[in-house]
């Protein structure tokens, strides 16, 4: 196809990005360095999980795979194809703070097609503050906003609302935390493919200074017992999203991926309390925790 960008080249920006993003995050811990497992899928393809315990990021996950091979029937038939061969490929990182008053954050651009000539981009970048701090989420929008704008001036606008609706935790009716951007199938019906790609790389590069905005104010701030009991609450809902909603969660168990490179977004210490009791300042968090609210 005409302006196809090969696959070959998506998956090495996507492996170069996985390198970029973990030395700066490294080099923002002070500490912790990332632990790399490669790993092979035994049906075709592959990846690098990189994983980093340290002193600011008590968890955080940074993975890059490249996998192929026969369609699963299931996803063929969802998808409303025959039998085929896939590949697909990206970047996802998930990082869980060890301080209160640092969010967790999401991301992951990818890339998916078919032998029969189907093709799609997809990603996104949200936040998951334990304390919602009305400044700093304006801030976060605010960016997302300028790099969507630079490709399409609608693209802020309906990927903003497709990630509330897609982040929401329907059997807490509350969002997970306060958005961003997702975008799924991104494809020759909106757009080129080298288009695409590009708007996949300016969103991936963009994390770094994403992350530093919310990181640098808050990972020395003191905390409290009472704040990371909060933290460790929040982090349930992170857990019950992933594993009940998440659709590439589920694409990973489905395809028969690595389990611990797909439950890698799991945070290391959770916790669950029968009727737990909010102070207001944990009310007021969740009381912004709804799909459509404007930060920009």
């Amino acid at each position: 196809m005409h302006n196809q960008v090969k696959k070959e080249e998506i998956s090495k920006f996507f492996m170069s990005l996985q390198d970029e993003i973990c030395g700066e995050l490294e080099a923002l811990d002070g500490q912790g360095q990332f632990r790399e497992d490669k790993w092979v899928r035994e049906k075709g393809g592959g990846g690098r999980t990189r994983i980093i315990t340290g002193k600011h990021m008590e968890k955080g996950g940074v993975n890059y795979s490249a996998v192929h091979g026969t369609m699963p029937d299931n996803i063929a038939k969802g998808l409303g194809i025959g039998p085929n061969n896939f590949y697909a490929t990206g970047v996802s990182i998930v990082l869980h703070p060890a301080n209160p008053h640092v969010p967790i954050i999401h991301m992951n651009v990818r890339y998916f097609e078919t032998d029969n000539g189907l093709w799609w981009f997809g990603g996104g970048i949200d936040l998951t503050p334990h304390y919602v701090v009305p400044e700093l989420a304006s801030q976060f929008h605010a960016k997302l906003k300028n790099v969507c704008d630079g490709h399409n001036s609608e693209y802020y606008k309906e990927y903003k609302e497709w990630a509330d609706t897609y982040f929401y935790v329907r059997h807490r009716k509350e969002t997970r935390g306060i958005g961003g951007i997702f975008f799924d199938r991104l494809n020759k019906n909106k757009g080129t493919h080298a288009d695409h790609f590009n708007f996949v790389k300016d969103v991936g590069q963009s994390f770094v200074s994403l992350y530093k905005d919310q990181f640098l104010p808050n990972y020395e701030k003191e905390y409290s017992d009472r704040d990371r009991e909060w933290q460790l609450h929040r982090r349930g809902r992170y857990v019950e999203f992933n594993l009940v909603w998440d659709r590439g969660t589920k694409f990973g168990l489905e395809t028969d991926g690595r389990i611990e490179s797909i439950l890698m977004s799991l945070p290391p210490d959770v916790k669950w309390t029968y009727m737990y009791e909010m102070n207001e300042l944990e009310k007021d968090t969740l009381a912004q925790l709804v799909r459509g609210k404007s930060w920009v």
